[in-house]
């Protein structure tokens, strides 16, 4: 015992070598007085011990350890703890506690007890601790060296059925014990000592061993070893000495101190015969053959336990004896009365397992750390949570991909890693640049006081502008580096790219477009700040998904740690431990150990596996058993017998904690994040595989239960099934099984258990290795639910309750097998209200487990290798019929609407499909089969296939197809796409990893390399990234995805993102108060908001989430506000962070969802791109809009600009039916005739494209206040809370009529007056051309819809809503057959009255109007004044006296009203339109919304609209309506409404009324008297399939004889045409010298031959209602002088032709 001390005094302080005072017993000394005394007791007795088996003693080495690891804080305790070690314990010092003297100390040792207590009944639980812990202590593990079973010598059969974590085999046990039968004795040359960390001998423990099936060989008999009873008396007062060194007073006195230390393994020498007593062999670690000491051969007796070891000379001669003996301390400790009389288990022998209280040793600091990781139970714990089998292998393979992803972007790159922002680029097609001409750019220069200006040409590299800036600073350039020099912009944080043309920057074109000086900042590279690059520790740093996620908002965090299961697996043993060593209460103790199991079951979100439940089971059952059987029966059942094996209650807690470790394992690795040690090693090789291909089984698997279920499900549903299907490509494989209907059980917890046995008829060989498993649970409601059912009532359906699906093959290919824990995502529900799934608590989960078969060798996917497919040379010709329908199938923008004939035909071709590239994703989409045989096929034509565009490529990234290959090599041609250009498409990346089998894909590796690269990619990806977590579904991988961008993008860009994060935090409460808070009391919660506001921006700069190139230093609180709309958004204005730029202003807005805002914004960007690609400029005003969380985002507010509401309403309530107002704003910020000219033409441009972007979204809700107009002239429209063709509805009214918004007071603008102008037909002509530019790239736009269905968006969600894209963009037409249905679509548009009263709706709901004004402002756009029935006198009777056609402007009906009044002897006349009938009746619906207003008669008519015979029809409809209204209340019938419809207005007092107008004989034209012919006309001519097209466009210049304006219309012939067939003619523009058409003339059935013998003769006339028409001019052209091959289009000046 002696070189224990000195062995253990190499890791002690100095402090604890300090002498203490006189009498007092030190530490060596007590050692020596401790061996000598046990010398003395062995040689006066010496007995044998009890024959125990190998298997029982085991056990209770295996509880002896484990329990002493509860209450150990660290690794290296000692067999004594003395005084100074207490004291160095407790912070140094030589004094602390009592001390005994010499003599105190031998007569305590020497002490005869005779007490009578029987010792605590032994452990059988291998693998296990079921050790009490102290409390808070972090408890169990299984031993960490279990790897294979552990073979007890002298059990005569297993001790119990199986063990979670079996033991490997080694030579001998890690305290040296060999498991063979020869006894132990330790080697003379080499000693054990304690391994501390700095001792070279030490003992440590190796790496955790996976699990594998216990299984125990018949053992050998041993002779079992000898003790007294005395002996064991004396090993316990050893014990009781250590602790009464310790503490100073008897183990006894503490009723509290219950759970006995760790003791470690110990230096033994020759001479001593203690080896650490309490040492499990079962639980320790084996020694490497090399440290361990060999036994020494003339020891020949086995020695089956270590107690052997110590006493095998003095068991020589002992005999077998079973006496009573002292019990261990703990046992004392733990019996409320020590004389208690208990039950004596038969064979029962000496239990060591708690003779020894051996407290921990003091470690020093950096010593503590390791003793409590290493030798401590909860450390053991913690190694055993933290697993393999406890880890999930595909994120721990992703981590380590993701390590090798980072070690291609080394810091040092400069190309990758610049460490500032990249001014987006916009480069045009080709030659074309689009932007031709002169800028004037002014530089600032450090080493100039003034900023250098010039004028530069816009197609100018910018590498050419920093030559000309430094000519100004350096005299000889020669001498200077170009290529260090960068051109910063002022104002943002983003620098122009060296190799680009200056006019390409997307900065450029914006000041170009706001007429704006251009400012830069002239910069050497290396003074510009790089705060956003990375560093070599960010390439070293661990790869940890969850380490930098704490502020990402996620709406299920996990709150399952693995310390925390520690924790409670600790008290779980506790339970048991106490259970097994309290035998006389073991019925009553076994259930607070089942206690301890529903605690974790609760903890891990209600799941109970069928082994927990069995196990359950089981040990209620023995213990029952137990309490009603008689004590001399129970002691002889409830030890352990004499052949080892272990009682009932043993065997069963044994199952019970294997089957609880079974279950922690499963759920950490179903739910839980990896740990970090585990996070960059690849798992090891898996077992042994075979070839899916190969098995003929069926897919199985067994539905166990759903756990976790709410009680509202409880008391709502009656019965529950599980719908399941087996789905590739989004198609089913086959029928889907449904589940049989079952109720919910309760055991711990409520669950539904099915516990059935799916099978689907297809055979494992033909899945393919996307093949996804999806369940959807329904539940039937309770008709007894609320109250007494009706029996006539039908019964509600079944409801949605949740949704979840898995990948049958895993991440390495490995078919499916175990459990398997699947979270289901819920639906709301109409009955429970809200969400179904809603949680019991934040954190929960409702869980489904599904059980697949299991088997020792894994289900391996390989693939088939690809065929070989012919020479496109060799392949015969189609039939012209034939491959005209191949190519106009492979020609279509898009597989929507593909018929199955369609689909055979593509597949049938797919060859001859080859030369049409892009064709590629149709040809897939109609592949009849995606099984294993057809794969072959599909990847070789897939790889044979020419490369796709990228705008092409990205199709193949929809959920239709989930092949693994056809998706990466749409991501390799995706590639190609520039930063700018990836950048517009990331939103509908984002969503396409939805689509994607595994965590680890194609796509994300792309989108992670490219956001290395690229600060702007990284900074967009973090934000739709966050966004994305909020996905019910998919949430857990996009955080992941977004964890592993933390890690890679470097700690510089993270705190970047980190600030930008905690702003938009602020901001988000901020807004919500204000929206919560009163009227009243919103700008006092503002300031004060607005003040912690200012308070982040203290020394700080910021950037914000619109742009990684916008960064602010503080707020401009006196300029902040807020909006009246009921979101009530912020407004923010922000200073600039560089003094050069200027405020920044933005609107913050909770409650709303701006996904939808984004998306549309991001479309009208694509569009304007395409349209500069082409060269056309649209002066499109794009901003930015990001949405930063749940129904909160972030707008860019755009200067100078107001609302069309705002600019109308000065002009009256009335103000949106003028025509003056627009133009007079402009002029008001556009004084001069140039400025308003430019600023009118920017209207016309933008005007146009925001006509044809909003019509072929489908943009709706365009009321005056989503339109907005800026000083410049652009108009643009902001809040895209409806789209593809969704209307916002007033009640049954449809709000948006016209198919996009285009007034007379816009009109107005662009013609530059009342009177239609040329620059008309230039606003014409640019929406066609934009139009059809946008239609040339119909498939990109449907492919980025298409993209984002599964996003969430309410109105973006199918086929159904693609369909209308599809449809407005007419992608089968030709481009004049869009010209002339976009062209009509401008007269629909202009000429709807329904758009102007929309304005006028919003402006009195915005003004809060209610009742009438009290002015005189006319509420009838044909009544120029209000009239009431005060001034005209109480209406009588009114009734539709007849209806008249007339012709001013177009041909319509008009209805007489005869309206009889009181006091008045003669009726009145009145005429009204059917519109201005329809106007009367929607004010009123809106004046008097709760009243019940007759029924207005139906405007859709099917046909022709102006005929005689829905004239008659609507005659009498509209008399029905005018009886019923008059005969409504009184407050509808006596409005000032109605009486300003029946008052007469000017037209009403025509003699015109009375008498019907016909219009005359149509007569020949005749021509111009003064023979003046001037204009021009604009004619498309087009030849195709025996068809020959003339398309009028445009007439401008005409001259009319009396000064009026003519009403011009075209006809033509093809001559010679005697019979006057041939006669064509457009219809008649009213009222216009420039009229404008976009007409198709068509001729059909005539060959090239007959056409080129013809002439076109085309005369203009003027429609005249009361004389002949006029001829206004012609022309003749021959057709021979065409090329019909090709579109001519062209101007042709018209002359005076005689009349045919």
């Amino acid at each position: 015992m002696a070189q224990i001390s000195s062995g253990f005094k190499q890791d002690l302080s100095p402090s604890v070598g300090v002498d203490g005072p006189r009498g007092i017993v030190g530490k060596e000394e007590a050692l020596q007085m401790e061996a000598e005394a046990l010398a003395k007791h062995q040689r006066k007795k010496r007995h044998s011990l009890p024959a125990l088996s190998s298997s029982a003693t085991a056990a209770r080495l295996l509880a002896g350890k484990l329990q002493g690891l509860s209450s150990v804080s660290g690794s290296e305790p000692d067999l004594i703890v003395f005084p100074e070690m207490e004291s160095e314990r407790k912070g140094g010092g030589g004094g602390g506690g009592e001390k005994l003297t010499s003599e105190e100390l031998e007569n305590l040792l020497l002490q005869d007890s005779t007490g009578s207590s029987r010792p605590a009944r032994p452990f059988a639980l291998l693998g296990c601790s079921l050790s009490a812990s102290y409390p808070g202590s972090q408890a169990f593990a299984p031993s960490p060296v279990h790897a294979r079973p552990w073979t007890p010598p002298s059990a005569p059969g297993p001790a119990f059925p199986s063990a979670p974590f079996p033991k490997p085999p080694c030579s001998s046990f890690q305290n040296g014990l060999a498991t063979s039968g020869q006894p132990f004795r330790p080697s003379s040359e080499r000693a054990f000592f304690l391994s501390l960390p700095t001792s070279p001998a030490f003992v440590t423990f190796a790496p955790m061993q996976g699990p594998v099936p216990l299984v125990f060989p018949h053992p050998t008999p041993i002779p079992a070893p000898a003790v007294s009873p005395e002996m064991a008396k004396l090993f316990d007062q050893i014990a009781s000495t250590s602790e009464y060194l310790k503490t100073g007073r008897s183990p006894g006195a503490d009723p509290e101190w219950m759970a006995p230390p760790l003791a470690p393994p110990l230096a033994t020498t020759p001479d001593s015969r203690i080896e650490w007593l309490d040492m499990d062999p079962l639980s320790m670690r084996k020694a490497d053959s090399g440290e361990a000491p060999p036994p020494e051969p003339e020891e020949a007796g086995p020695a089956g336990d270590p107690w052997d070891a110590v006493l095998l000379d003095e068991g020589a001669g002992g005999g077998g004896g079973g006496g009573a003996s002292s019990p261990p301390t703990q046992a004392r400790l733990q019996r409320p009365a020590p004389s208690q009389p208990r039950r004596t288990p038969r064979g029962a022998g000496l239990t060591r397992s708690h003779s020894l209280n051996i407290h921990p040793t003091s470690c020093q600091h950096s010593q503590s750390v390791q003793c409590d990781e290493g030798g401590g139970k909860a450390g053991i714990l913690r190694d055993l949570l933290q697993d393999v089998d406890a880890q999930n292998q595909e994120i721990v393979a992703f981590c380590g991909d993701i390590a090798g992803l980072r070690s291609r972007f080394p810091h040092d790159d400069l190309v990758t890693n610049p460490g500032y922002v990249l001014s987006p680029v916009v480069s045009p097609r080709g030659t074309n640049t689009g932007s031709a001409g002169g800028v004037k750019v002014s530089i600032e220069i450090s080493d100039s006081q003034e900023p250098v200006t010039f004028t530069c040409d816009v197609s100018s590299p910018v590498e050419l502008v920093i030559m000309q800036a430094l000519c100004w600073v350096h005299d000889d350039l020669s001498q200077v580096d170009i290529s260090g020099y960068i051109l910063k912009v002022c104002g943002q944080e983003e620098v122009l790219q060296n190799q680009h043309s200056l006019g390409s920057h997307e900065h450029v074109q914006n000041c170009r477009k706001w007429e704006m000086e251009i400012q830069l900042q002239l910069l050497s590279r290396s003074a510009i700040r790089k705060d956003l690059a990375r560093t070599a520790e960010d390439d070293s740093s661990p790869i940890d998904l969850e380490k930098y996620l704490d502020q990402v908002e996620r709406p299920f965090k996990e709150t399952v740690t693995r310390q925390g299961l520690a924790s409670l697996l600790g008290g779980y043993h506790k339970q048991v431990t106490a259970c097994l060593q309290n035998e006389d209460t073991q019925y009553r103790t076994v259930d607070r150990a089942i206690h301890a199991v529903k605690s974790l079951c609760s903890l891990l979100d209600e799941v109970e596996t069928p082994a927990i439940a069995e196990a359950v089971k089981r040990v209620r059952h023995e213990a029952s058993v137990l309490r009603t059987t008689p004590p001399q029966v129970c002691s002889q059942s409830s030890g352990a017998s004499t052949g080892g094996n272990p009682s009932p209650v043993e065997d069963a807690l044994a199952q019970l904690t294997s089957a609880l470790y079974e279950l922690v394992k499963l759920y950490l690795r179903s739910f839980c994040p990896v740990t970090t040690q585990h996070a960059e090693c690849e798992p090891g090789e898996g077992s042994d595989n075979r070839e899916a291909s190969g098995t003929t089984e069926h897919l199985r698997f067994t539905l166990f239960a759903v756990h976790g279920i709410t009680n509202a499900w409880v008391s709502s549903y009656e019965k529950y099934y599980l719908m399941c299907s087996l789905t590739h490509n989004g198609r089913n494989l086959f029928k889907p099984i449904q589940s049989k209907k079952v109720g919910a059980y309760k055991s711990f917890y409520y669950h539904i258990k099915w516990d059935e046995l799916v099978q689907f008829p297809i055979a494992v060989a033909l899945l393919p290795l996307e093949a996804i498993l999806s369940f959807s649970l329904y539940g039937i409601l309770n008709q007894n639910a609320s109250g007494s059912p009706d029996s006539n009532k039908p019964r509600k359906p079944p409801e949605l309750l949740g949704r979840v699906s898995m990948p049958l093959f895993n991440f390495r290919g490995v078919l499916a097998h175990g459990s398997q824990l699947l979270s289901l995502w819920s639906f709301p529900s109409p009955t429970l209200g809200g969400t179904v799934g809603r949680r019991r608590t934040q954190g929960a989960r409702t869980i489904l487990q599904v059980d697949f078969p299991s088997s020792a060798v894994d289900v391996l996917y390989v693939g088939p290798q690809p065929v070989s497919l012919p020479d496109p040379q060799s392949l015969e010709p189609l039939d012209p019929d034939l491959k005209k329908r191949v190519e106009r199938l492979c020609r279509r923008a898009s597989a929507l609407g593909l018929t199955r004939s369609d689909r055979l035909l593509l597949w049938d071709k797919r060859l001859h499909c080859r030369a049409y590239v892009h064709s590629l994703p149709k040809v897939l989409a109609s592949a009849p089969r995606w099984d294993w045989g057809s794969m072959g096929e599909i990847h070789a034509l897939l790889h044979h296939w020419p490369a796709l565009l990228p705008v092409s490529a990205l199709e193949l990234l929809e959920s239709k197809f989930a092949d693994s290959q056809v998706r990466g090599v749409a991501v390799g041609w995706i590639q190609s796409c520039s930063e700018d250009e990836l950048t517009d498409y990331l939103p509908q990346l984002v969503q396409a990893l939805k689509f994607e089998c595994h965590l680890k894909n194609a796509l994300v590796m792309f989108l992670l390399s490219r956001a290395q690269g690229s600060i702007n990619i990284a900074h967009y990806l973090y934000w739709l990234l966050r966004d994305a977590v909020q996905d019910p579904c998919f949430g857990p991988r996009y955080e992941n995805v977004l964890g592993a961008l933390l890690c890679l993008c470097g700690a510089g860009l993270r705190a970047e993102l980190d600030k930008q994060t905690r702003l938009v935090q602020l901001l988000g409460m901020l807004a919500e108060k204000v929206r919560q808070a009163g009227s009243s009391t919103r700008q006092a919660v503002l300031q004060e908001g607005l003040g912690r506001i200012q308070s982040f921006f203290q020394n700080n700069t910021c950037g914000l989430p619109l742009s990684p190139g916008l960064v602010v230093r503080d707020l401009n609180v006196k300029a902040c506000s807020f909006f009246s709309s009921n979101a009530v958004p912020l407004k923010i204005a922000l200073v600039n962070a560089d003094p050069l730029g200027e405020e920044i202003n933005v609107m913050f807005k909770v409650g709303e969802d701006l996904r939808q805002d984004m998306l549309a914004l991001q479309l009208m960007r694509i569009m304007d791109r395409v349209w500069l690609q082409e060269g056309l400029d649209l002066r499109i005003v794009n901003f930015r809009c990001i949405s930063t969380g749940k129904d909160r985002g972030m707008v860019e507010l755009v200067p100078a600009s107001d609302t069309l509401r705002k600019i109308q309403v000065e002009y009256g309530v009335t103000g949106s039916f003028k025509d003056k107002p627009l133009a007079e704003w402009l002029r008001k910020y556009n004084p001069t005739e140039d400025e308003y000219e430019k600023a009118s033409e920017n209207f016309i441009y933008s005007c146009a494209g925001c006509c044809v972007a909003t019509y072929v979204l489908g943009i709706g809700d365009r009321h005056n206040d989503n339109i907005m107009l800026r000083s410049t002239g652009h108009v643009f429209h902001i809040d895209f809370g409806k789209f593809l063709g969704h209307s916002q509805m007033f009640g049954s009214f449809k709000r948006d009529r016209a198919p996009f918004v285009l007034t007379s007071d816009m009109a107005y603008v662009i013609n530059g007056g009342e009177r239609p102008s040329s620059r008309f037909q230039l606003f014409v002509d640019l929406c066609s051309q934009a139009y059809n530019l946008i239609r040339k790239h119909s498939g990109l736009f449907l492919n980025l819809l298409s993209l984002m269905t599964s996003s969430g968006l309410p109105e973006l969600t199918g086929a159904r809503d693609l369909k209308y894209v599809h449809d407005a963009l007419q992608p089968e037409s030709t481009d004049a057959e869009a010209t002339v249905f976009f062209t009509r679509l401008i007269e629909s548009s202009l000429g709807s009255v329904a758009t102007k009263f929309n304005f006028f709706i919003h402006n009195l709901a915005q003004m809060r109007f209610s009742g009438l004004p009290s002015n005189d402002e006319p509420l009838l756009s044909f009544s120029p004044r209000t009239y009431t029935l005060k001034q005209d006198g109480r209406i009588r009777d009114a009734s539709i006296f007849t209806f008249q056609k007339r012709y001013s402007p177009e041909k319509h009906y008009t209805y007489v009203l005869r309206v009889h009044r009181e006091g008045q002897s003669e009726a009145q006349f009145v005429s009204r339109t059917f519109d201005e009938f329809q106007e009367l009746h929607s004010k009123l619906t809106i004046l008097f919304a709760l009243w019940k207003l007759p029924g207005f008669p139906n405007k859709m008519v099917l046909g022709r609209t102006h005929i005689k015979d829905v004239a008659a029809r609507r005659k009498v409809e509209l008399n029905n309506y005018v009886h019923n209204l008059l005969r409504s209340s009184t407050e509808v019938t006596q409005c000032d409404l109605v009486y300003t419809f029946f008052h007469p207005i000017g037209r009403d007092d025509k003699a015109e009324v009375f008498e019907g107008m016909s219009k005359p004989p149509e007569a020949p034209p005749i021509s111009s008297r003064s023979g003046r012919v001037e204009g021009e006309v604009k004619l498309s001519v087009s030849y195709r399939n025996s068809t020959l097209f003339i398309m009028v466009m445009h007439i401008k210049g005409l001259v009319s004889d009396d000064g009026t304006d003519p009403n011009p219309y075209v006809k033509t012939y093809l001559l010679p045409d005697p019979q006057k067939t041939s006669k064509r003619k457009t219809k008649i523009s009213r009222k216009t010298l420039n009229p404008t058409f976009n007409e198709m003339l068509v001729y059909s059935g005539y060959s090239k031959e007959t056409l080129s013998q013809r002439e076109l003769q085309l005369s203009v006339l003027s429609a005249e209602s009361l004389r002949e028409n006029c001829c206004l001019g012609g022309l003749t052209l021959s057709l021979k002088d065409f090329d019909l091959s090709r579109e001519t289009v062209g101007w042709y000046k018209l002359i005076a032709v005689p009349s045919f």
